[in-house]
Protein backbone atom coordinates (compact mmCIF):
# COMPACT_ATOMS: atom_id res chain seq x y z
CA UNK A 1 0.00 0.00 0.00
CA UNK A 2 1.17 3.68 -0.86
CA UNK A 3 2.48 5.79 1.93
CA UNK A 4 2.35 8.95 2.61
CA UNK A 5 5.94 9.85 0.79
CA UNK A 6 4.78 7.71 -2.25
CA UNK A 7 2.25 9.90 -2.76
CA UNK A 8 4.30 12.71 -2.82
CA UNK A 9 6.75 11.48 -4.68
CA UNK A 10 4.65 9.74 -7.17
CA UNK A 11 2.60 13.06 -7.28
CA UNK A 12 5.52 15.26 -7.90
CA UNK A 13 6.63 12.99 -10.75
CA UNK A 14 4.00 14.35 -12.64
CA UNK A 15 5.38 17.55 -12.88
CA UNK A 16 9.22 17.39 -12.51
CA UNK A 17 11.85 15.21 -14.82
CA UNK A 18 14.51 15.95 -12.24
CA UNK A 19 15.19 15.97 -8.28
CA UNK A 20 18.70 17.02 -6.41
CA UNK A 21 19.11 16.24 -2.94
CA UNK A 22 20.99 14.70 -0.33
CA UNK A 23 19.27 11.65 1.26
CA UNK A 24 18.92 11.85 5.38
CA UNK A 25 16.37 10.05 7.75
CA UNK A 26 13.40 12.92 7.17
CA UNK A 27 13.69 12.19 3.09
CA UNK A 28 14.75 8.59 2.93
CA UNK A 29 10.76 7.10 2.42
CA UNK A 30 10.17 10.13 -0.29
CA UNK A 31 13.77 8.60 -2.49
CA UNK A 32 12.59 5.30 -2.28
CA UNK A 33 9.28 5.89 -3.72
CA UNK A 34 11.22 8.34 -6.26
CA UNK A 35 13.42 5.55 -6.87
CA UNK A 36 10.98 2.15 -6.78
CA UNK A 37 7.96 4.01 -8.48
CA UNK A 38 9.03 6.77 -10.77
CA UNK A 39 10.86 7.79 -14.20
CA UNK A 40 12.15 10.87 -12.26
CA UNK A 41 15.80 11.74 -12.62
CA UNK A 42 17.27 11.71 -9.17
CA UNK A 43 21.18 13.70 -8.78
CA UNK A 44 23.16 13.24 -5.46
CA UNK A 45 24.48 16.35 -4.24
CA UNK A 46 27.22 16.17 -1.52
CA UNK A 47 25.47 19.96 0.47
CA UNK A 48 21.96 20.60 1.39
CA UNK A 49 22.49 23.77 -0.59
CA UNK A 50 23.30 22.24 -3.73
CA UNK A 51 20.24 20.70 -3.87
CA UNK A 52 18.47 23.84 -4.06
CA UNK A 53 21.68 25.63 -6.09
CA UNK A 54 21.22 22.19 -9.35
CA UNK A 55 17.02 22.53 -8.92
CA UNK A 56 17.38 26.76 -9.66
CA UNK A 57 20.27 26.06 -12.28
CA UNK A 58 17.62 23.57 -13.81
CA UNK A 59 15.07 26.16 -13.92
CA UNK A 60 17.03 29.08 -15.46
CA UNK A 61 18.51 26.51 -17.89
CA UNK A 62 15.31 26.08 -19.56
CA UNK A 63 15.10 22.96 -18.16
CA UNK A 64 11.89 23.89 -16.73
CA UNK A 65 10.54 23.05 -12.93
CA UNK A 66 12.71 20.96 -10.85
CA UNK A 67 12.77 19.81 -7.16
CA UNK A 68 15.03 19.51 -3.99
CA UNK A 69 15.07 17.17 -1.21
CA UNK A 70 17.22 17.13 2.26
CA UNK A 71 16.09 15.90 5.77
CA UNK A 72 14.89 18.12 8.66
CA UNK A 73 16.83 20.01 11.04
CA UNK A 74 20.57 20.65 9.79
CA UNK A 75 19.45 19.17 6.09
CA UNK A 76 17.01 21.75 6.01
CA UNK A 77 19.45 24.36 7.67
CA UNK A 78 21.71 24.00 5.22
CA UNK A 79 19.32 24.73 2.36
CA UNK A 80 18.60 28.30 3.69
CA UNK A 81 21.02 30.97 1.62
CA UNK A 82 20.38 28.61 -1.98
CA UNK A 83 16.73 29.49 -1.12
CA UNK A 84 17.11 32.99 -0.18
CA UNK A 85 18.51 33.40 -3.62
CA UNK A 86 15.84 31.33 -5.13
CA UNK A 87 13.40 34.00 -3.65
CA UNK A 88 15.23 36.95 -4.77
CA UNK A 89 15.48 35.56 -8.12
CA UNK A 90 12.09 34.67 -8.36
CA UNK A 91 12.94 31.09 -9.65
CA UNK A 92 10.32 28.10 -8.81
CA UNK A 93 11.41 25.03 -7.53
CA UNK A 94 9.92 22.52 -4.71
CA UNK A 95 11.87 21.63 -1.91
CA UNK A 96 11.14 18.40 -0.20
CA UNK A 97 12.34 18.18 3.35
CA UNK A 98 11.66 16.09 6.15
CA UNK A 99 10.06 17.75 9.26
CA UNK A 100 9.17 17.59 13.08
CA UNK A 101 6.61 14.93 13.93
CA UNK A 102 2.87 15.90 14.47
CA UNK A 103 3.54 15.19 17.96
CA UNK A 104 5.58 17.94 18.49
CA UNK A 105 9.38 19.23 18.03
CA UNK A 106 12.80 16.64 19.04
CA UNK A 107 15.43 18.40 20.81
CA UNK A 108 17.36 18.52 17.51
CA UNK A 109 14.26 20.40 15.42
CA UNK A 110 13.77 23.54 14.50
CA UNK A 111 10.66 26.26 13.22
CA UNK A 112 11.26 25.56 9.97
CA UNK A 113 8.17 26.52 8.93
CA UNK A 114 9.28 30.18 10.57
CA UNK A 115 12.89 29.73 8.83
CA UNK A 116 11.89 29.11 5.65
CA UNK A 117 8.96 32.27 6.09
CA UNK A 118 12.09 34.62 7.30
CA UNK A 119 13.74 34.67 4.01
CA UNK A 120 10.38 34.47 1.79
CA UNK A 121 9.28 31.30 0.87
CA UNK A 122 5.98 29.67 2.34
CA UNK A 123 5.83 26.07 3.66
CA UNK A 124 3.19 23.16 2.59
CA UNK A 125 3.20 20.23 5.17
CA UNK A 126 1.61 17.01 4.06
CA UNK A 127 -0.81 14.89 6.28
CA UNK A 128 -2.17 11.20 5.36
CA UNK A 129 -5.32 12.27 3.89
CA UNK A 130 -3.94 15.29 1.36
CA UNK A 131 -0.63 14.66 0.68
CA UNK A 132 -1.35 14.80 -3.28
CA UNK A 133 -3.62 17.81 -3.37
CA UNK A 134 -0.90 19.90 -1.10
CA UNK A 135 2.12 18.48 -3.34
CA UNK A 136 -0.01 20.12 -5.82
CA UNK A 137 -0.71 22.93 -4.37
CA UNK A 138 3.07 23.23 -3.26
CA UNK A 139 3.92 23.31 -7.29
CA UNK A 140 0.74 25.95 -8.60
CA UNK A 141 2.55 28.19 -5.87
CA UNK A 142 5.77 27.75 -7.00
CA UNK A 143 4.66 28.27 -10.88
CA UNK A 144 2.29 30.84 -10.30
CA UNK A 145 4.17 33.02 -8.16
CA UNK A 146 7.51 32.40 -9.64
CA UNK A 147 9.30 31.35 -5.87
CA UNK A 148 10.33 28.10 -4.55
CA UNK A 149 8.65 26.42 -1.97
CA UNK A 150 8.71 23.88 0.75
CA UNK A 151 6.95 20.75 1.12
CA UNK A 152 7.59 19.52 4.62
CA UNK A 153 7.07 15.92 5.51
CA UNK A 154 6.62 15.13 9.32
CA UNK A 155 8.67 12.47 10.30
CA UNK A 156 5.93 10.54 11.73
CA UNK A 157 3.75 10.84 8.82
CA UNK A 158 6.12 9.81 6.00
CA UNK A 159 5.69 6.33 6.37
CA UNK A 160 2.08 5.77 7.29
CA UNK A 161 0.52 4.05 4.55
CA UNK A 162 -2.08 6.15 2.57
CA UNK A 163 -4.01 3.89 0.26
CA UNK A 164 -4.02 4.42 -3.60
CA UNK A 165 -2.99 7.78 -5.15
CA UNK A 166 -5.88 10.28 -6.13
CA UNK A 167 -6.19 11.78 -8.76
CA UNK A 168 -5.42 15.60 -8.29
CA UNK A 169 -5.89 18.46 -10.29
CA UNK A 170 -3.47 20.05 -13.00
CA UNK A 171 -1.65 23.82 -11.18
CA UNK A 172 -4.10 26.63 -12.53
CA UNK A 173 -1.52 29.81 -13.49
CA UNK A 174 -2.61 32.82 -13.92
CA UNK A 175 -2.96 34.29 -17.75
CA UNK A 176 -0.20 36.41 -18.92
CA UNK A 177 -1.18 40.76 -17.01
CA UNK A 178 -2.47 42.49 -19.91
CA UNK A 179 -2.62 46.17 -19.38
CA UNK A 180 -5.54 47.25 -17.28
CA UNK A 181 -8.24 48.84 -19.16
CA UNK A 182 -8.90 51.96 -20.06
CA UNK A 183 -5.72 53.56 -18.22
CA UNK A 184 -3.66 50.38 -19.67
CA UNK A 185 -4.29 51.50 -23.50
CA UNK A 186 -4.37 54.69 -23.46
CA UNK A 187 -0.54 54.04 -22.13
CA UNK A 188 0.10 52.05 -24.59
CA UNK A 189 -1.05 54.18 -27.07
CA UNK A 190 1.21 56.72 -25.85
CA UNK A 191 4.22 55.04 -25.57
CA UNK A 192 3.58 54.17 -29.60
CA UNK A 193 3.42 57.66 -30.02
CA UNK A 194 6.53 58.36 -28.26
CA UNK A 195 8.25 55.68 -30.33
CA UNK A 196 7.21 56.54 -33.37
CA UNK A 197 8.43 60.07 -32.68
CA UNK A 198 11.68 59.57 -31.46
CA UNK A 199 15.05 60.25 -32.89
CA UNK A 200 17.23 57.95 -31.00
CA UNK A 201 14.69 55.11 -29.79
CA UNK A 202 15.97 52.73 -27.66
CA UNK A 203 14.78 49.16 -26.14
CA UNK A 204 15.80 47.71 -22.73
CA UNK A 205 14.81 43.71 -22.18
CA UNK A 206 15.35 41.92 -18.80
CA UNK A 207 15.45 38.28 -18.09
CA UNK A 208 11.08 38.94 -17.02
CA UNK A 209 11.19 39.98 -20.70
CA UNK A 210 12.82 35.96 -21.36
CA UNK A 211 10.59 34.95 -19.01
CA UNK A 212 7.46 36.07 -20.93
CA UNK A 213 8.42 34.64 -23.85
CA UNK A 214 8.88 37.98 -25.58
CA UNK A 215 11.53 37.92 -27.63
CA UNK A 216 10.36 37.60 -30.91
CA UNK A 217 7.69 40.77 -30.14
CA UNK A 218 10.65 42.83 -28.90
CA UNK A 219 12.69 42.04 -32.86
CA UNK A 220 9.46 43.17 -34.42
CA UNK A 221 9.41 46.25 -32.01
CA UNK A 222 12.68 47.29 -32.68
CA UNK A 223 12.51 46.87 -36.54
CA UNK A 224 9.06 48.90 -36.25
CA UNK A 225 10.51 52.07 -34.17
CA UNK A 226 14.28 51.54 -35.64
CA UNK A 227 15.73 51.45 -32.06
CA UNK A 228 18.85 50.13 -30.76
CA UNK A 229 18.95 47.28 -28.41
CA UNK A 230 20.83 45.99 -25.37
CA UNK A 231 19.95 44.11 -22.08
CA UNK A 232 20.35 43.34 -18.55
CA UNK A 233 22.99 40.94 -17.74
CA UNK A 234 20.24 38.22 -17.13
CA UNK A 235 18.55 39.07 -20.35
CA UNK A 236 21.75 38.49 -22.55
CA UNK A 237 20.84 37.68 -26.33
CA UNK A 238 17.31 37.97 -26.34
CA UNK A 239 16.82 40.45 -29.33
CA UNK A 240 17.06 38.52 -32.37
CA UNK A 241 19.12 41.26 -34.31
CA UNK A 242 22.58 41.46 -32.60
CA UNK A 243 23.98 44.20 -35.45
CA UNK A 244 21.78 46.35 -33.60
CA UNK A 245 22.31 45.38 -30.11
CA UNK A 246 24.68 46.86 -27.63
CA UNK A 247 25.50 43.87 -25.19
CA UNK A 248 24.61 44.44 -21.59
CA UNK A 249 23.91 47.32 -19.95
CA UNK A 250 25.42 48.27 -16.74
CA UNK A 251 28.89 47.82 -15.48
CA UNK A 252 29.34 45.11 -17.27
CA UNK A 253 29.14 47.07 -20.65
CA UNK A 254 31.22 48.27 -22.79
CA UNK A 255 32.48 52.14 -22.75
CA UNK A 256 31.51 53.02 -26.34
CA UNK A 257 28.08 51.18 -25.72
CA UNK A 258 27.17 53.06 -22.80
CA UNK A 259 27.93 56.43 -24.47
CA UNK A 260 25.51 56.08 -26.69
CA UNK A 261 22.89 54.55 -24.39
CA UNK A 262 22.93 58.07 -22.90
CA UNK A 263 22.40 59.47 -26.77
CA UNK A 264 19.05 57.69 -26.36
CA UNK A 265 16.05 60.06 -26.16
CA UNK A 266 13.25 57.29 -25.71
CA UNK A 267 14.39 54.55 -23.61
CA UNK A 268 11.45 51.64 -22.98
CA UNK A 269 12.15 48.74 -20.66
CA UNK A 270 10.52 45.22 -20.77
CA UNK A 271 10.75 43.16 -17.53
CA UNK A 272 14.14 44.50 -16.38
CA UNK A 273 14.15 45.58 -12.41
CA UNK A 274 16.26 48.22 -13.34
CA UNK A 275 18.31 47.65 -10.00
CA UNK A 276 21.68 49.77 -9.65
CA UNK A 277 24.01 47.73 -11.10
CA UNK A 278 22.08 47.96 -14.64
CA UNK A 279 21.45 51.59 -13.91
CA UNK A 280 24.73 52.37 -13.19
CA UNK A 281 24.11 53.96 -9.95
CA UNK A 282 21.59 56.52 -12.09
CA UNK A 283 24.09 57.18 -14.63
CA UNK A 284 22.92 54.50 -17.48
CA UNK A 285 20.61 57.18 -19.24
CA UNK A 286 21.03 60.94 -19.77
CA UNK A 287 18.66 63.54 -17.86
CA UNK A 288 16.67 64.53 -20.84
CA UNK A 289 15.61 60.73 -22.00
CA UNK A 290 11.88 59.92 -21.72
CA UNK A 291 12.36 56.16 -20.09
CA UNK A 292 9.36 53.92 -19.67
CA UNK A 293 9.15 50.84 -17.93
CA UNK A 294 7.02 47.78 -19.01
CA UNK A 295 6.62 44.90 -15.96
CA UNK A 296 4.37 42.82 -14.15
CA UNK A 297 5.43 45.06 -10.87
CA UNK A 298 2.91 47.02 -8.91
CA UNK A 299 4.69 50.35 -10.19
CA UNK A 300 7.95 51.56 -10.94
CA UNK A 301 10.99 50.68 -9.57
CA UNK A 302 13.49 53.21 -10.28
CA UNK A 303 13.09 57.03 -9.61
CA UNK A 304 14.11 57.82 -13.05
CA UNK A 305 10.80 56.10 -14.97
CA UNK A 306 8.86 58.85 -16.36
CA UNK A 307 6.19 56.21 -17.47
CA UNK A 308 5.27 52.89 -16.28
CA UNK A 309 2.81 50.14 -18.43
CA UNK A 310 2.07 46.93 -15.84
CA UNK A 311 1.41 44.05 -17.86
CA UNK A 312 3.42 41.32 -19.67
CA UNK A 313 6.69 42.33 -21.82
CA UNK A 314 5.09 39.55 -24.83
CA UNK A 315 1.69 41.09 -24.40
CA UNK A 316 2.58 44.51 -24.19
CA UNK A 317 5.65 44.59 -26.71
CA UNK A 318 2.87 42.53 -29.34
CA UNK A 319 0.28 45.65 -28.28
CA UNK A 320 2.93 48.32 -28.97
CA UNK A 321 3.72 46.76 -32.71
CA UNK A 322 0.11 46.42 -33.44
CA UNK A 323 -0.27 50.23 -32.53
CA UNK A 324 2.68 51.49 -34.20
CA UNK A 325 1.03 49.67 -37.18
CA UNK A 326 -2.24 51.38 -36.74
CA UNK A 327 -0.72 54.65 -36.88
CA UNK A 328 1.20 54.39 -39.54
CA UNK A 329 -1.86 52.87 -41.31
CA UNK A 330 -3.77 56.02 -40.28
CA UNK A 331 -1.37 58.22 -41.47
CA UNK A 332 -0.77 56.22 -45.17
CA UNK A 333 -4.50 57.01 -45.42
CA UNK A 334 -4.61 60.15 -44.94
CA UNK A 335 -1.89 61.24 -46.91
CA UNK A 336 -3.42 59.52 -49.98
CA UNK A 337 -2.28 56.69 -52.04
CA UNK A 338 1.49 58.04 -53.16
CA UNK A 339 2.17 58.88 -49.37
CA UNK A 340 0.73 55.44 -48.72
CA UNK A 341 3.41 53.43 -50.23
CA UNK A 342 6.69 56.33 -48.69
CA UNK A 343 5.09 55.83 -45.27
CA UNK A 344 4.69 51.84 -45.14
CA UNK A 345 8.20 51.87 -46.32
CA UNK A 346 8.98 54.11 -43.42
CA UNK A 347 7.37 52.56 -40.89
CA UNK A 348 9.31 48.97 -41.77
CA UNK A 349 12.18 50.57 -40.86
CA UNK A 350 11.11 53.46 -37.86
CA UNK A 351 7.28 54.07 -37.92
CA UNK A 352 6.06 56.98 -38.05
CA UNK A 353 8.99 58.78 -38.30
CA UNK A 354 12.20 57.03 -39.63
CA UNK A 355 14.64 59.09 -37.77
CA UNK A 356 15.00 56.03 -35.53
CA UNK A 357 15.90 53.80 -38.58
CA UNK A 358 18.91 56.67 -39.49
CA UNK A 359 20.26 56.47 -35.83
CA UNK A 360 20.75 52.84 -35.63
CA UNK A 361 21.80 52.27 -39.32
CA UNK A 362 24.59 54.48 -38.73
CA UNK A 363 25.80 53.42 -35.45
CA UNK A 364 29.04 51.26 -35.85
CA UNK A 365 27.82 48.69 -33.52
CA UNK A 366 30.93 46.51 -33.47
CA UNK A 367 33.02 48.97 -32.59
CA UNK A 368 31.02 50.70 -29.43
CA UNK A 369 31.43 46.83 -28.63
CA UNK A 370 35.23 46.62 -28.05
CA UNK A 371 36.74 45.75 -24.81
CA UNK A 372 40.19 46.06 -23.28
CA UNK A 373 41.68 43.05 -23.66
CA UNK A 374 44.50 43.96 -21.15
CA UNK A 375 48.16 43.82 -20.78
CA UNK A 376 48.67 39.79 -20.56
CA UNK A 377 50.68 39.73 -17.31
CA UNK A 378 50.12 42.67 -14.60
CA UNK A 379 52.62 44.56 -12.73
CA UNK A 380 52.95 41.56 -9.74
CA UNK A 381 53.90 39.10 -12.56
CA UNK A 382 50.04 37.86 -12.44
CA UNK A 383 47.98 36.85 -15.16
CA UNK A 384 45.74 40.51 -16.34
CA UNK A 385 42.48 38.96 -15.88
CA UNK A 386 40.85 40.75 -19.00
CA UNK A 387 43.39 39.10 -20.89
CA UNK A 388 42.41 35.36 -19.93
CA UNK A 389 38.89 36.11 -19.97
CA UNK A 390 39.28 37.28 -23.87
CA UNK A 391 41.53 34.50 -24.70
CA UNK A 392 38.79 32.00 -23.02
CA UNK A 393 36.28 33.70 -25.05
CA UNK A 394 38.13 33.35 -28.32
CA UNK A 395 38.80 29.52 -27.50
CA UNK A 396 35.04 28.99 -26.71
CA UNK A 397 33.81 30.82 -29.66
CA UNK A 398 36.51 29.03 -32.06
CA UNK A 399 35.21 25.22 -31.00
CA UNK A 400 32.23 23.90 -32.81
CA UNK A 401 31.78 21.59 -29.67
CA UNK A 402 31.91 24.55 -26.68
CA UNK A 403 29.58 27.28 -29.13
CA UNK A 404 26.78 25.57 -27.63
CA UNK A 405 27.19 26.32 -24.26
CA UNK A 406 25.73 27.07 -21.08
CA UNK A 407 27.77 28.96 -18.70
CA UNK A 408 26.86 29.08 -14.58
CA UNK A 409 28.62 31.68 -12.20
CA UNK A 410 29.04 32.28 -8.74
CA UNK A 411 29.04 35.27 -7.37
CA UNK A 412 32.81 37.78 -6.45
CA UNK A 413 34.36 40.71 -7.97
CA UNK A 414 35.12 38.24 -10.93
CA UNK A 415 31.96 38.47 -12.55
CA UNK A 416 32.89 41.07 -14.82
CA UNK A 417 34.92 38.75 -16.87
CA UNK A 418 32.58 36.15 -18.06
CA UNK A 419 29.87 38.79 -18.51
CA UNK A 420 32.22 41.25 -20.78
CA UNK A 421 34.36 38.80 -22.76
CA UNK A 422 32.21 35.52 -22.96
CA UNK A 423 29.19 35.76 -25.20
CA UNK A 424 26.11 33.58 -24.99
CA UNK A 425 23.14 32.78 -27.28
CA UNK A 426 19.76 33.69 -24.90
CA UNK A 427 19.71 34.38 -21.01
CA UNK A 428 19.06 30.47 -20.39
CA UNK A 429 22.39 30.30 -21.52
CA UNK A 430 23.74 32.84 -18.67
CA UNK A 431 23.02 31.72 -15.07
CA UNK A 432 24.67 34.16 -12.35
CA UNK A 433 23.35 32.19 -9.30
CA UNK A 434 24.31 33.90 -5.68
CA UNK A 435 23.92 37.46 -7.22
CA UNK A 436 20.47 37.72 -6.81
CA UNK A 437 21.30 37.08 -3.09
CA UNK A 438 24.57 38.88 -2.99
CA UNK A 439 25.88 35.28 -1.98
CA UNK A 440 29.45 33.68 -2.70
CA UNK A 441 30.14 29.79 -3.00
CA UNK A 442 26.96 28.55 -5.22
CA UNK A 443 28.51 27.67 -8.55
CA UNK A 444 30.05 24.44 -8.09
CA UNK A 445 26.53 22.98 -7.33
CA UNK A 446 25.11 25.25 -10.53
CA UNK A 447 26.89 22.66 -12.61
CA UNK A 448 24.85 19.84 -12.13
CA UNK A 449 21.14 21.41 -12.54
CA UNK A 450 22.53 22.99 -15.70
CA UNK A 451 23.97 20.17 -17.10
CA UNK A 452 20.39 18.09 -16.76
CA UNK A 453 18.85 21.30 -17.95
CA UNK A 454 20.89 20.78 -21.33
CA UNK A 455 22.34 17.84 -21.91
CA UNK A 456 23.74 18.47 -24.84
CA UNK A 457 25.67 21.91 -24.17
CA UNK A 458 29.25 22.10 -22.83
CA UNK A 459 28.46 23.61 -19.01
CA UNK A 460 31.55 26.47 -18.27
CA UNK A 461 31.51 27.71 -14.48
CA UNK A 462 33.21 30.62 -13.69
CA UNK A 463 33.93 31.05 -10.48
CA UNK A 464 36.25 32.87 -7.58
CA UNK A 465 38.78 30.52 -5.24
CA UNK A 466 36.61 32.25 -2.25
CA UNK A 467 33.45 30.95 -3.94
CA UNK A 468 35.07 28.03 -5.09
CA UNK A 469 36.42 26.91 -1.18
CA UNK A 470 33.00 26.89 -0.06
CA UNK A 471 31.15 25.18 -2.72
CA UNK A 472 34.07 22.83 -2.74
CA UNK A 473 31.39 19.71 -1.56
CA UNK A 474 30.22 19.95 -4.72
CA UNK A 475 32.98 20.03 -7.22
CA UNK A 476 32.66 16.09 -7.28
CA UNK A 477 29.17 16.75 -7.93
CA UNK A 478 30.05 18.78 -10.66
CA UNK A 479 32.44 16.24 -12.12
CA UNK A 480 30.15 13.44 -11.99
CA UNK A 481 27.02 14.77 -13.79
CA UNK A 482 29.40 17.07 -16.60
CA UNK A 483 32.21 14.58 -17.28
CA UNK A 484 33.11 15.23 -20.61
CA UNK A 485 31.43 18.69 -21.39
CA UNK A 486 32.25 20.50 -18.11
CA UNK A 487 34.95 22.82 -17.57
CA UNK A 488 35.44 25.39 -14.13
CA UNK A 489 37.59 28.55 -14.81
CA UNK A 490 39.03 29.20 -10.94
CA UNK A 491 39.86 33.09 -10.79
CA UNK A 492 42.58 32.50 -8.23
CA UNK A 493 43.68 35.54 -6.93
CA UNK A 494 44.42 34.60 -3.31
CA UNK A 495 41.80 37.09 -2.11
CA UNK A 496 38.64 38.17 -1.69
CA UNK A 497 39.27 40.15 -3.89
CA UNK A 498 35.88 42.45 -4.12
CA UNK A 499 36.35 43.30 -0.17
CA UNK A 500 39.94 43.94 -0.88
CA UNK A 501 38.48 46.57 -3.55
CA UNK A 502 35.88 47.77 -1.11
CA UNK A 503 37.65 48.24 2.31
CA UNK A 504 41.22 47.91 1.95
CA UNK A 505 41.28 50.67 -0.35
CA UNK A 506 39.50 52.86 2.35
CA UNK A 507 42.08 51.75 4.79
CA UNK A 508 41.01 48.69 6.85
CA UNK A 509 43.23 45.96 7.36
CA UNK A 510 43.53 43.52 4.69
CA UNK A 511 44.59 40.72 6.13
CA UNK A 512 41.65 39.24 6.60
CA UNK A 513 40.39 39.53 2.96
CA UNK A 514 42.95 37.23 1.80
CA UNK A 515 43.06 33.36 1.02
CA UNK A 516 46.67 31.55 0.94
CA UNK A 517 46.74 29.92 -2.21
CA UNK A 518 44.97 27.21 -3.48
CA UNK A 519 46.01 24.37 -5.52
CA UNK A 520 42.08 24.27 -7.27
CA UNK A 521 43.92 22.08 -10.02
CA UNK A 522 45.27 19.01 -7.76
CA UNK A 523 41.62 19.60 -5.92
CA UNK A 524 40.18 18.86 -9.32
CA UNK A 525 42.43 16.15 -9.74
CA UNK A 526 41.38 14.46 -6.70
CA UNK A 527 38.06 14.09 -7.69
CA UNK A 528 38.51 12.58 -11.16
CA UNK A 529 38.73 15.81 -13.03
CA UNK A 530 41.81 17.40 -15.16
CA UNK A 531 43.47 20.47 -13.53
CA UNK A 532 45.36 23.17 -15.64
CA UNK A 533 47.58 25.22 -13.58
CA UNK A 534 47.22 28.22 -15.94
CA UNK A 535 49.93 30.67 -14.76
CA UNK A 536 51.20 31.82 -18.84
CA UNK A 537 48.32 32.90 -21.89
CA UNK A 538 50.02 29.70 -23.12
CA UNK A 539 48.75 27.18 -20.70
CA UNK A 540 45.31 28.13 -21.68
CA UNK A 541 45.77 26.22 -25.17
CA UNK A 542 45.02 22.87 -22.58
CA UNK A 543 41.48 24.03 -23.57
CA UNK A 544 41.68 24.18 -26.80
CA UNK A 545 42.95 20.61 -27.52
CA UNK A 546 40.30 20.19 -24.84
CA UNK A 547 37.23 21.26 -26.81
CA UNK A 548 38.33 18.67 -30.17
CA UNK A 549 38.67 16.02 -28.18
CA UNK A 550 35.16 13.38 -28.04
CA UNK A 551 33.33 13.90 -25.20
CA UNK A 552 32.78 10.53 -24.67
CA UNK A 553 36.36 10.49 -23.43
CA UNK A 554 37.32 13.76 -22.22
CA UNK A 555 37.58 14.93 -18.77
CA UNK A 556 35.94 17.73 -17.11
CA UNK A 557 38.61 19.96 -17.56
CA UNK A 558 39.43 22.96 -14.33
CA UNK A 559 41.27 25.78 -15.41
CA UNK A 560 43.52 27.36 -12.31
CA UNK A 561 43.90 30.81 -13.25
CA UNK A 562 46.14 32.57 -11.07
CA UNK A 563 45.43 35.94 -12.17
CA UNK A 564 46.28 39.16 -10.58
CA UNK A 565 44.12 41.30 -7.86
CA UNK A 566 45.90 44.34 -9.01
CA UNK A 567 43.29 44.52 -11.75
CA UNK A 568 39.47 45.76 -10.67
CA UNK A 569 36.64 45.03 -13.12
CA UNK A 570 34.99 48.25 -14.57
CA UNK A 571 31.97 47.53 -12.52
CA UNK A 572 33.77 47.69 -9.55
CA UNK A 573 34.95 50.40 -9.81
CA UNK A 574 31.58 52.12 -10.47
CA UNK A 575 30.96 50.79 -6.91
CA UNK A 576 33.92 52.18 -4.96
CA UNK A 577 33.41 55.59 -6.86
CA UNK A 578 29.48 55.67 -4.85
CA UNK A 579 31.20 54.15 -1.98
CA UNK A 580 34.02 56.94 -2.20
Amino acid sequence: MPTVSAHVALTLARHVDHVFGVMGNGNAYFLDALERATDVSYTAVRHEAGAVVAADAHYRAGGGLAAATATYGAGFTNTLTALAEAVQAHVPLVLVVGDEPTSGPRPWDVDQIALASAVGARTYTVGRADAAATTVIAIEHALAYRVPTVLAIPYDVARLEAGPVPPAPEPALPAPLAPAEPFGTAAVSSVARALAGARRPFLLAGRGAWVAGAGEALGRLADATGALTASTALGRGIFPRSEFDLGVTGGFGADGAMALVREADVAVVFGASLNQFTMRFGELFAPGTRIVQVDVAPAATHPHVGAFVRGDARVVAEALVAELAAMSAAGAGAAGADAAGADAAGAGAGGADAAGAGWRESVQVAAALVRDAGEGTAADGRLDPRSVAARIGELLEGAASTRDRVVVSDGGHFIGWANMYWPVASPDRLLMVGTAYQSIGLGFPSVPGAAKAKPDSTVVLTTGDGGGLMALADLESAVRVAAGRGLAVVWNDGAYAAEVNLYGLKGLAVEPMLIPEVDFAGLAAAVGAEGVVVRTLADLERLSSWAQESASTRPFLLLDCRISSSVIAPYQHEIIRVNA
